[in-house]
C-alpha cells in the first residue's frame, strides 16, 4: 500500500508532469496505485496522491474494466451537465455536489505506450473528470464556491483532528 496524500500536502496543488518512460518501475506503481484505490474503497486515485507528480491515474468502478489513464487528455466534452456527490480519498469524509460535463472523450496511454480513446457517461466520466482535475493540481472542492469549499476545509479539518486525538 503506497501512502495516500492529503489536504494541505503541496503535491496536491502541482501540475504533473508527462510519463517518459514506459518500464517495469511504471507497471509496478500502477499495480501499487489499483491496489491501494482498493484498499481504501476508492474508484479512482491519481499519481499526486500517491506522492507521485506524473500525469497518470487509476479507475476502477464495479462492473467495469480497471484501467490506467496514462498523459491523459480529455479530447470532449457534453454540453449537457450532470450534478451529482463526490469525495476524494486525499480528503477524507468530505462529499460535496460538483457539477460536470455528463459525458466526456478522453485519450490517454496504456502502460506500454499504446494509444486508446474512451467514450464516457455516469460515473465513469464523472471519474475521469476528477481524477484529471488532480494531474492538474486542482481538487473537487476547489470548483465550489469560495464559501462552500471553506466550509468543506473546515469539516475535513475537524474530523481530521477528531482523527488524531483518537490515535
Amino acid at each position: 500500500m503506497l501512502d495516500i496524500y492529503t489536504l494541505g500536502d503541496e503535491v496536491l496543488t502541482q501540475k504533473c508532469q508527462p510519463v517518459t518512460k514506459f518500464d517495469n518501475a511504471l507497471r509496478i506503481l500502477v499495480d501499487a496505485m489499483f491496489d491501494t484505490m482498493s484498499e481504501a474503497d476508492g474508484v479512482g486515485l491519481a499519481a499526486p496522491q500517491v506522492g507521485v507528480n506524473s500525469r497518470l491515474f487509476v479507475i476502477h468502478i464495479q462492473g467495469s474494466e480497471k484501467r490506467a489513464y496514462i498523459n491523459p487528455q480529455i479530447i470532449e466534452t457534453s454540453i449537457e451537465t450532470d450534478t451529482s456527490e463526490e469525495g476524494c480519498l486525499s480528503i477524507p469524509g468530505v462529499w460535496h455536489d460538483v457539477q460536470r460535463p455528463a459525458r466526456v472523450t478522453v485519450q490517454a496511454q496504456d502502460t506500454e505506450g499504446k494509444v486508446f480513446t474512451v467514450k464516457a457517461e455516469g460515473l465513469l466520466a464523472r471519474a475521469i473528470q476528477h481524477e484529471y482535475d488532480h494531474l492538474n493540481g486542482v481538487l473537487f472542492i476547489d470548483r465550489l464556491d469560495d464559501e462552500e469549499r471553506q466550509k468543506m476545509v473546515k469539516a475535513y479539518e475537524k474530523r481530521a483532528k477528531t482523527a488524531k486525538r483518537r490515535r
